[in-house]
């Protein structure tokens, strides 16, 4: 049993596990709330917990999975490129609206920040909250955040985005494939890009460019804002 634990194949094998029995809760359900993500996550939680192994056996296959989530965000470059048409024709307005989209997401969590009263470390840690995971937890260290709260802000951030992004386009009747692509993929990142794909070829594409554009505006700002705030707030 031991050996089993210390292999890789143990977290590899609980994680898709989970995940496909997700799926067809989700099937069953047809619930949206019930995200796969959201889902698989709490089920390897509770099997780790009720089965009391160690969490440093899991992270061994873990660490394996999360290692490729650098390439499968690359692989979203593939519906770009056949969308490239509509990138050169909106050029301007998609650099416009993920710069406004980026802009307002950093400035929103500082300010929910100080009403609600967090310390600077839960600050710094909940800023980086719409971008991939690499980018988010290499600045959450930049600014002296804790990266697994940043890593927990992100994912929530993504479920969330996936979640309800079809419902907000409806209810504030945004019809533009484009903009609907591109404020998806500003606010919540991969995740929220899984369900763009849904929506549409071109919902997909811009989702996919809006991560890699917002992730390098999100490292260019988010220090800048930090460094703007820190003497107010110290």
């Amino acid at each position: 049993m031991e050996t089993l634990l210390q292999s890789p194949m143990f977290g590899i094998l609980l994680s898709l596990l989970a995940f496909e029995c997700a799926i067809l809760i989700q099937k069953k359900t047809k619930l949206l709330i019930l995200n796969p993500l959201m889902v698989a996550i709490v089920m390897v939680i509770l099997f780790l917990v009720v089965t009391q192994i160690d969490l440093s056996y899991y992270q061994v296959g873990g660490d394996i999975i999360n290692m490729f989530l650098g390439p499968a965000t690359v692989v979203l470059a593939v519906p770009l490129y056949r969308q490239i048409h509509n990138l050169k024709a909106y050029f301007i307005p998609i650099l416009c609206g993920i710069f406004i989209g980026t802009l307002v997401g950093l400035c929103s969590i500082l300010l929910c920040s100080v009403l609600f009263g967090f310390d600077l470390q839960m600050m710094a840690s909940l800023l980086p909250k719409s971008v991939t995971t690499p980018i988010g937890v290499e600045l959450s260290k930049q600014l002296g955040g804790i990266p697994s709260i940043t890593i927990f802000n992100i994912l929530i951030t993504g479920i969330v985005g996936a979640v309800g992004a079809d419902f907000i386009c409806k209810m504030l009747k945004i019809t533009e494939p484009v903009a609907k692509g591109i404020a998806i993929g500003t606010s919540a990142h991969a995740l929220g890009t899984t369900k763009a794909l849904q929506l549409g070829q071109t919902e997909g594409a811009m989702s996919s460019l809006a991560i890699g554009i917002a992730g390098i505006m999100t490292v260019l700002l988010a220090p800048l804002l930090w460094n703007f705030v820190l003497p107010l707030l110290a």
